[in-house]
């Protein structure tokens, strides 16, 4: 690998200041961010990308490569969580594993924007539709690890009362795939003139939110770190090894259906990141026998620093040598 990449990466302002958000922890530093703060830069960071996405999706329209790519976001976002499920399965109970295979299975909204930003820094184009498929990733894997829990589940006396609809509601309609959703669709409906009114707030201030965020969220995984040692050397290897295995076969399907390289990027970021928001939250509501504090800690203090860090220009360097957008 190119470690002019991995070294342009971090020193890229975000990931250093999530570097320094790790250290005010470790060295037990009285900084913290007051916990409203971190939510909004959170809600700006998907409207701002999601509109974009949607004014670049209008300018481009939908044709059968970009319809190709949402369907194989999809696919993917169903058979990550199945196979991810039969390997935690080895050291695993159904609900624990399938918790973690759902959060393996969905996406990380930061991690893809600060994939962009990388991008953006080379002056590689990628596409807006690929924020389509970020909105489109989220919610099938949520799905898909509740069947799981439901066919494999062992049975302990009494049937535990299930509704699909409270899941579903969860999947599709919580406050993140909501809004990210609906800044696609406003930025496709409102075009040029509506690009035009929102851009000094949808991008001038962009790097500056992302920068604050991620600083959170250098002192939240920070904090995790130490909840790792209860996950045991197999999820630990889980967390790094099942990423770059993710990303492999992402970027095999985009050599397959012919992406550019900036999309390609983006694509395998997607399919190597976990999520750390959404998923929690419905497996929190819907399998509360699975222990919140592995499926967090892995997505959150291992996958998410190891994609940001190491990732990012690990994934670029294997589209190259793969040849994709060439």
């Amino acid at each position: 690998m190119d470690g002019s990449l991995v070294l342009f990466n971090i020193l890229n302002p975000p990931v250093l200041f999530f570097f320094l958000g790790m250290l005010a922890v470790f060295f037990k530093s009285d900084l913290e961010i007051p916990q409203p703060l971190p939510k909004l830069f959170s809600l700006y960071l998907l409207m701002a990308i999601g509109f974009k996405g949607g004014y670049e999706l209008a300018e481009s329209g939908i044709n059968n490569q970009i319809a190709l790519t949402l369907i194989a976001s999809v696919v993917m976002a169903c058979i990550v969580p199945i196979y991810t499920f039969f390997i935690l399965k080895i050291k695993l109970d159904s609900a624990n594993a399938a918790a973690i295979a759902a959060a393996y299975g969905s996406i990380s909204a930061v991690t893809f924007i600060t994939a962009s930003s990388f991008l953006e820094k080379l002056h590689i184009s990628y596409g807006g539709h690929m924020v389509a498929a970020l909105a489109l990733m989220e919610s099938p894997a949520i799905v898909v690890g509740l069947i799981l829990v439901r066919v494999f589940k062992e049975k302990n006396g009494e049937e535990e009362a299930f509704s699909w609809s409270k899941v579903l509601h969860e999947a599709f309609l919580n406050g993140s795939v909501f809004l990210l959703v609906g800044s696609v669709i406003i930025g496709m409906l409102t075009g040029e003139k509506g690009w035009e009114k929102l851009e000094p707030f949808t991008q001038e201030i962009f790097y500056g939110a992302l920068t604050f965020f991620l600083l959170d969220m250098g002192l939240v995984a920070a904090k995790r770190i130490r909840e790792l040692g209860k996950t045991g050397s197999f999820l630990i290897g889980f967390s790094v090894f099942i990423p770059v295995i993710n990303a492999m076969v992402g970027i095999l399907i985009a050599k397959v259906l012919g992406f550019e390289q900036g999309n390609a990027l983006l694509f395998a970021v997607l399919c190597a990141s976990a999520s750390y928001i959404a998923v929690p939250a419905a497996m929190r509501m819907t399998v509360p026998e699975a222990n919140p504090s592995l499926y967090v800690s892995m997505a959150l203090a291992l996958t998410f620093p190891f994609n940001i860090i190491i990732g990012i220009p690990l994934y670029l360097e294997m589209i190259k040598i793969i040849g994709c957008g060439v």
